[in-house]
């Protein structure tokens, strides 16, 4: 076992789930303090995950879980997440990335027309962290039950049982769902506007990015900016700068084949003395002794890296 109300063509992450004909894969996800967080991200797919081992925090949307353990979580299409472990833990997940239109959203039916667009429209909302106690965990827990054989065996037919049972989940969870006909403005401008500077940050991080530059892009002022991400991020526009970057530097020397001064450079950190003391803050280790720890074979990193 991983303004508008969408964020823009640009934001998207470009990773490609599956292949065209069957867009789904399975994803096994281990984080720990050599990998301990996954920057915030969306794509058009749709995710079923189970956590398998640990805990963790995930943010979906505006909204933040503390999954453990059991827990099953339902990430809606088009929708910002990212997730984060407590030090000193490891996370283990196994998850399920598919596209709606393999199970049917392309066409036009009453499924379309009553579930899956406003699913992908965002204005049915299914719940999104399903814990042992929900009435529906036993059944989605048996779908899983299921899905694993049939996505390792590839037995013939596997594909219709693969989404027999995905339309069986978003079944499971439709009596659960609340519909939301219209998003107040103010707060679907904030989304965008999130979204936005998020994706921007992901694709200059190795630039020099300061607050008035990112403060722009939203037409706030500085003040108004720090305190806006501040307010949905949970931390400053800066610290995420530094830990998307520092994400991003042991990413590379997880590969094995990166030096820790291009690492540095490569992330956005000119000084490498600053480097050099922040990545032991956060990782408990200087660089070196982070290549050092490194499995052989190199570190295998979250899916979305």
């Amino acid at each position: 076992m991983s303004g508008q109300k969408f964020p823009s063509l640009d934001q998207k992450e470009q990773t490609h789930h599956g292949g065209y004909f069957f867009p789904l894969k399975r994803y096994l996800t281990t984080l720990s303090d050599l990998y301990p967080s996954v920057a915030a991200h969306w794509h058009e797919e749709a995710e079923l995950t189970m956590v398998t081992k640990g805990r963790c925090t995930y943010q979906i949307q505006f909204e933040t879980y503390e999954a453990r353990e059991g827990d099953i979580l339902f990430v809606p299409p088009a929708s910002l997440h990212s997730i984060s472990i407590f030090s000193g833990e490891i996370f283990e997940s196994e998850t399920y990335v598919f596209h709606m239109n393999f199970l049917g959203a392309g066409t036009t039916d009453i499924c379309t027309v009553r579930y899956f667009t406003p699913l992908l429209k965002q204005e049915l909302h299914l719940p999104e962290l399903i814990g042992k106690d929900h009435p529906v965990y036993d059944g989605l827990f048996q779908v899983f039950r299921e899905l694993d054989p049939a996505y390792e065996n590839m037995a013939p037919g596997y594909e219709l049982v693969m989404k027999s049972l995905l339309l069986r989940a978003l079944a499971l969870l439709l009596p659960y769902g609340t519909e939301e006909a219209s998003v107040p403005h103010l707060q679907e401008e904030h989304w965008f506007k999130l979204r936005m500077v998020v994706e921007y940050i992901g694709e200059h991080y190795a630039e020099d990015l300061t607050i008035p530059q990112l403060a722009k892009l939203c037409y706030f002022s500085e003040y108004h900016f720090m305190r806006f991400f501040k307010k949905y991020m949970g931390m400053s526009c800066l610290e995420y700068i530094k830990t998307l970057r520092l994400e991003k530097a042991a990413g590379l020397l997880g590969r094995g084949d990166t030096s820790v001064l291009d690492a540095s450079l490569s992330s956005g950190f000119s000084n490498l003395s600053y480097f050099y003391r922040e990545f032991k803050k956060k990782y408990g280790m200087t660089p070196k002794q982070f290549i050092e720890a490194i499995p052989k074979g190199g570190l295998e990193p979250h899916k979305f890296q």
